[in-house]
């Protein structure tokens, strides 16, 4: 069968996302956790040190202004799940307007970012990658706040890692994921509706919430 950009965000719409085994593999799968990883919008773990990392805003900004570029820092590391045919359907569902990224620059470079698919009031994270310090952190601060403001219900982040929990991540059941997803489906949020954020305001919005 082959995976088209309606396909894979039929995927999504009933729990399971693709994967490939390797970069040079050209083989890819569908995969429906047992456990999900979700980070509860209200409950994103903001420390110290990310704080001031955020509100110090030493790197800028920035909203779907290098999607691709997001996708090839993330599958850059010597093992990475995104294979040639994965990296052009994210694309492909980003010109479509189903795909985002938050990138942060340092100067003209691009220092780190995270991307993933949005449907209703659900975002998948698909991948986030840092070449600066606290980079994917500031990155994924800056998606929960535009999450929350853009009438988010559902931040999916697939799997639960130490880094994702030590943010405020958790894990839930199969089930209790499907309820959620169906509630969240049918809702409506535009990722693009809130303006980039300041790191103070970040910073003050997550401390209001938390």
């Amino acid at each position: 069968m082959t995976l088209t950009p309606d396909l894979l965000l039929h995927g999504y719409s009933i729990g399971i996302f693709p994967m490939a085994e390797a970069r040079d593999d050209p083989d890819i799968f569908w995969v429906d956790p047992r456990r999900r990883g979700v980070i509860p919008l209200e409950g994103f773990r903001m420390s110290r040190s990310l704080a001031r990392a955020i509100r110090s805003e030493r790197m800028s900004v920035s909203v779907n202004r290098d999607f691709a570029g997001v996708v090839d820092g993330c599958a850059e590391r010597d093992e990475t799940w995104i294979n040639g045919e994965i990296r052009d359907l994210y694309v492909a569902l980003h010109r479509l307007g189903h795909a985002h990224s938050i990138e942060l620059w340092d100067g003209d470079d691009l220092a780190g970012g995270v991307y993933g698919v949005a449907l209703g009031t659900a975002f998948f994270g698909e991948s986030m990658f840092s070449r600066r310090r606290d980079a994917s952190k500031i990155a994924l601060a800056h998606l929960v706040d535009r999450l929350r403001r853009a009438g988010f219900t559902l931040f999916d982040t697939q799997f639960l890692t130490a880094h994702l929990a030590s943010l405020g991540g958790i894990e839930i059941t199969r089930a209790e994921y499907h309820r959620r997803l169906a509630a969240a489906l049918r809702g409506a949020a535009d990722f693009t509706a809130p303006s980039v954020g300041s790191g103070h305001d970040v910073v003050q919005r997550n401390t209001q919430t938390s």
